[in-house]
């Protein structure tokens, strides 16, 4: 299983947002930290926000936190709620359903059996359990970004 970009940089987001929970980040400075686009970055901001995991606010002196505990953020969620949309494989999808073999295939139930063990699997892990105690990730985090210079 492939995981998309967005919901690669959801997690990325989350995890710095846990890491400074006292204060309102930046898209401008988790774009630089995380290592993406601000144009991709907002979009995920926006559907996260919509979802509740973020607290947004807009404006000057605005920036992006947590909306819930990180003990209240369980990765299968997330994962779920940003990958329901998107077909394992292509007998899942509504529309663009070619396979000759949608009759008669068993694949199709091994793979939707594998895809909820997957995500059953992610329920167990908050975003605590990934943030809490992990020094290595709390000082990428935490240290001055790098700015390049022109």
């Amino acid at each position: 299983m492939r995981i998309t970009k967005r919901t690669n940089i959801a997690m990325r987001l989350l995890m710095f947002c846990a890491v400074n929970p006292d204060r309102l980040v930046t898209k401008t400075e988790i774009a630089r930290r995380c290592n993406t686009s601000e144009s991709h970055l907002a979009q995920v901001v926006n559907r996260l926000g919509q979802l509740g995991f973020l607290r947004t606010q807009r404006g000057r002196t605005g920036g992006v936190t947590l909306g819930r505990p990180m003990a209240g953020i369980s990765v299968g969620e997330v994962f779920r709620k940003l990958e329901e949309n998107v077909p394992v494989a292509e007998c899942f999808a509504d529309i663009d359903n070619t396979c000759p073999l949608k009759s008669a295939c068993r694949l199709r139930e091994a793979l939707s059996d594998a895809v909820e063990a997957f995500y059953a699997r992610l329920d167990g892990v908050t975003l605590d359990a990934l943030v809490c105690d992990n020094d290595a990730l709390i000082d990428i985090f935490s240290a001055p970004p790098c700015f390049k210079r022109a």
